[in-house]
């Protein structure tokens, strides 16, 4: 599985599935998570792959430990459904 990436203070990752389906699933299991954390990530979907970039907009748009914790979260989200 592909690692997060920190790049110019975004902490990116795209998440590949079988179809557009999973892709679906997963983007509304992490919607929980997400609310949970009052996180505001910033994601797309493009058929079977989704992209995220988490960064925290009230710590001047850094990556911080809550981005962190978020990212821990969607990689377990992932790993339950495969």
């Amino acid at each position: 599985m592909m690692h997060w990436v920190n790049e110019n203070n975004v902490l990116q990752k795209t998440f590949s599935f079988p179809d557009f389906e999973s892709a679906m699933h997963f983007m509304q299991e992490a919607a929980k998570t997400i609310s949970d954390q009052n996180h505001h990530p910033e994601w797309t979907n493009i058929y079977n792959k989704v992209s995220i970039k988490l960064t925290t907009h009230d710590a001047d748009n850094t990556v911080t430990e809550k981005d962190e914790m978020l990212a821990v979260a969607l990689d377990e989200i992932y790993r339950k459904m495969f």
